[in-house]
């Protein structure tokens, strides 16, 4: 399963967030994380972690990503990369699954250590906009 983009296209989002992960202020869990997503749009955007010294105030690097989309136009997340401070794939939290699926969807194609999966099969019968319509 390639999510609907080629191997070149997940090396380019997995070196997005590489250099993301290079920008983290972690300096208190020594934990850098980055995080990349490809928009419907064909735009890139990306996040780190920064990190509090009054510690549950530090911001995902999926906030800082989701930020980003907003501040640059907006748009539906299609692919996403998270790595750790090794480069390697992380998978996000509940809290950020949950951000992510606002911006992406059930749809949304995520890079897991255990291969590409759907945010419906990270977080099934997820809550979201549809139910606050009801």
């Amino acid at each position: 399963m390639t999510g609907g983009l080629a191997e070149a296209g997940w090396e380019a989002l997995r070196t997005e967030a590489r250099a993301a992960m290079a920008r983290a202020y972690a300096p208190y869990s020594g934990f850098p994380v980055g995080a990349a997503a490809l928009v419907d749009d064909g735009r890139t955007v990306s996040g780190c972690n920064v990190e509090n010294a009054s510690f549950g105030l530090g911001l995902c690097a999926e906030c800082g990503l989701v930020s980003q989309l907003q501040a640059t136009g907006g748009g539906r997340l299609t692919h996403f990369v998270c790595v750790d401070g090794r480069g390697e794939p992380l998978v996000p939290c509940g809290r950020c699954r949950q951000l992510l699926y606002e911006f992406g969807g059930p749809e949304l194609v995520l890079e897991t250590p255990a291969g590409l999966l759907t945010l419906a099969e990270m977080l099934p019968q997820a809550f979201g906009p549809d139910h606050l319509a009801k």
